[in-house]
């Protein structure tokens, strides 16, 4: 039998949104006894064979009411969706083994639109995601799978994790508030540092490029679409090459000319591209190390090889329609405690008996309180060797949680240092992933680098990267060794593809994975592809590690034994859009995007009567379609959801003076209300705190070397 870091956790779910449907899918992934308690509403019963996957169910008749009670009295943890779930009388969590009840809702338990019971394409609509996505010559664009919910259910298993931990600490449990409009919110951090400090562009929707990287962008071939990224200089100066343009390397473009001059270097690799077919195209953008990838699409499941070949898609039979569906494997690869697959699709309500022995089995002992912590990862020391997104943004997460995070950067730093926009010499959206760490440069490649690190992995809970799979490996620290230094060491790997993948050699950016997951497929079905603008391979990377890497640490907490998590981001782009797979018609609720006078509307209808609205402003008319019964909200920008009372309430972003200068920062949406996250201190600057941690490892400069 497979062990799992939840092993014995039973989990109570009763919340009749997608997100916590989710969160209920990962608990289950690791271990957890889920029972779904079925009550016929809600938007996941339009997706209910792959989000019950492997749960139990059970359909609540009306002589149950004592038997549910003694069911939540007996969980571990509750999910709930207060906003859109019947009245229920939750157990009190802060007491002895009192349970964690999380809580997933569209806008938070507080906040000036809190209870309101706004769907997923609604807070699509507020939060900026539709006026970044689409492009700059069109409407916005609603994504065609419900990102907030996968966003929050997948931010509420990680708040849950943590809150688990502090329960196993402490021995009482917690409520969390887990809002769709947050996670949306914090995830738009690409478009938020220039917004917030007045240094970005104004313009909202980018196509396929990138609003701080470039060239990032969709080009013309012979027979369909190439994606390439150039993400970093070397890749820019690789790639002029291979189209001919010296002239672009000589003098030297930094990231922000590159941006100036966008249009014409787009032009000048489509004159490259368009005489080539697609795969020459990569082969040649393979052989020089630059990201680039076709168009999977989505036919029953995502068509790609690397997905087969890591076995993501899945057939199960579903016993109501009695027809074979597709459904996604665990992203979850990890080497002792791993996601588990599931085996089975319920029928409804197919688990009673099974439930009510559950119900009725007595409940352990509860532990002793003892003091709780200020917060879930007090003590718990991360080593992040990342750049770019994917491991500063899931270390950034940990820090809030607690964690002390030590950024091991390259001679010269993180590349993301140089992204713009800039203020006061000073990349502004590296600052908003790299708050609450510390720095240190070392050169892995030489021997003082090697023993430094070594050290550090000694006194380490978590070592964090993502880089090219294998250059830990060559710098002398494969897995086995790391388990050597520290066999209680947790230790993830985020990749485009998979450490274990045909495409192991291949350099993966956000916009190529969206584009090799089938997630491009599903943001707008139409000729052209199109990518979310928020950058959602990357996003979602950063919190399905949170997840990882706090399950792993509490099955190493428990047995003493440290893993390798292997995780692609690939695999989680391509379950992100499980609710588009076997010709599902109801990929996303049926939606207008309706131009007004001062912008545009979304309409959860397909025909409005447009004559008497067109009058009126954005606020006016979703007002009016929504005393109709028609779910509705004005598209606003990011700038305007940023000044949202609704946003400030909920203090998603806060506003730091340093150096003559007011630096943004993003709060966490994991609001554990026990034991909160919270934010100390702004990012460094480069090998700020090298000397000190020397200092506190009791190494000299001279009895490490050069």
């Amino acid at each position: 039998m497979v062990e799992t870091a939840l092993d014995g956790i039973f989990v109570t779910e009763l919340g009749g949104r997608v997100g916590t449907a989710i969160c209920g899918s990962l608990l289950r992934q690791l271990g957890a006894t889920v029972i779904a308690v079925e009550q016929g509403a809600g938007d996941k019963q339009a997706h209910r064979a792959q989000l019950i996957a492997g749960k139990l169910s059970i359909v609540p008749r009306a002589d149950d009411a004592e038997m549910l009670q003694r069911l939540l009295d007996r969980s571990d943890v509750v999910l709930i969706s207060s906003d859109v779930d019947p009245p229920c009388e939750m157990p009190a969590t802060e007491v002895p083994g009192g349970p964690v009840v999380c809580d997933l809702t569209a806008f938070g338990t507080t906040g000036e639109l809190a209870g309101r019971p706004w769907s997923d394409l609604q807070v699509q609509a507020l939060t900026g995601i539709c006026d970044t996505t689409g492009t700059a010559d069109g409407p916005p664009v609603a994504i065609g799978v419900p990102i907030t919910d996968f966003l929050a259910g997948t931010y509420a298993a990680g708040a849950t994790l943590a809150a688990l931990r502090v329960r196993r600490q402490c021995g009482i449990g917690q409520a969390i508030d887990i809002a769709l409009f947050d996670a949306a919110f914090v995830s738009l951090n690409t478009f938020l540092g220039g917004v917030l400090t007045n240094k970005g562009s104004s313009r909202s929707r980018l196509g396929n490029r990138h609003p701080t990287v470039a060239p990032w962008n969709l080009y013309r071939a012979l027979d369909g679409w190439v994606l390439i990224c150039a993400g970093n200089q070397a890749q820019w100066q690789r790639l002029c090459g291979l189209i001919g343009r010296d002239d672009f390397v000589a003098p030297p473009m930094t990231q922000a000319d590159r941006i100036a001059r966008v249009v014409e270097i787009d032009a000048a690799i489509e004159q490259w591209t368009s005489g080539l077919s697609i795969d020459a195209c990569i082969a040649q953008l393979v052989e020089a190390a630059i990201a680039c990838g076709p168009i999977a699409p989505i036919d029953q499941y995502p068509r790609e090889a690397n997905l087969d070949y890591r076995g993501m898609i899945r057939r199960l039979t579903d016993p109501v329609t009695s027809k074979q569906i597709f459904v996604p494997a665990s992203p979850l690869r990890m080497s002792v405690s791993p996601g588990l697959a599931a085996d089975r699709i319920p029928d409804i309500d197919a688990d009673r008996e099974i439930v009510r022995h559950l119900a009725e089995a007595p409940r352990p002992p509860a532990p002793a309180p003892r003091r709780v912590p200020k917060r879930p990862l007090d003590g718990v020391r991360v080593i992040e060797i990342g750049q770019y997104t994917t491991a500063p943004l899931s270390a950034r997460h940990l820090a809030h949680l607690g964690a002390e995070v030590i950024k091991v950067e390259q001679p010269g730093g993180d590349e993301s240092r140089t992204w713009v926009p800039h203020q006061n010499g000073r990349s502004i959206s590296f600052r908003l992933n790299n708050t609450d760490k510390r720095s240190m440069v070392l050169d892995l490649r030489s021997v003082r680098g090697a023993r430094v690190l070594t050290r550090l992995l000694e006194t380490a809970d978590i070592l964090v990267e993502n880089l090219k799979p294998g250059t830990l490996a060559r710098f002398g620290f494969p897995p086995q060794r790391l388990a050597e230094i520290n066999p209680r060491l947790v230790y993830c790997a985020i990749t485009g593809f998979g450490t274990d993948s045909i495409y192991s050699s291949r350099p993966a950016f956000d916009m190529v994975i969206q584009a090799m997951s089938g997630f491009m497929a599903a943001v707008a079905p139409g000729a052209l592809p199109l990518k979310s603008g928020i950058s959602t391979a990357d996003t979602m990377g950063a919190v399905m590690a949170i997840v990882a890497m706090l399950a792993a640490l509490e099955y190493r907490d428990r047995t003493g034994r440290g893993q390798c998590i292997d995780l692609s981001m690939q695999d989680i782009s391509a379950w992100l859009t499980q609710t588009a797979w076997n010709s599902n018609d109801k990929t996303a609720a049926t939606h207008s995007i309706i131009a007004v006078r001062d912008g545009y509307v979304l309409a959860e209808a397909d025909d409005v009567d447009l004559p008497s609205l067109l009058e009126m402003d954005r606020v006016e008319v979703a007002a009016a379609l929504s005393a109709a019964g028609i779910n509705a909200s004005p598209v606003l920008s990011v700038r305007e959801s940023a000044a949202l009372p609704h946003t400030l309430d909920r203090r998603l972003w806060a506003s730091i003076p340093e150096d003559d200068a007011h630096w943004p920062i993003l709060t966490s949406p994991m609001s554990l209300l026990r034991t909160p996250p919270f934010f100390s201190h702004l990012s460094p600057v480069v090998d700020a705190d090298g000397p000190a941690i020397l200092a506190e490892l009791g190494l000299l400069p001279e009895a490490v070397g050069k």
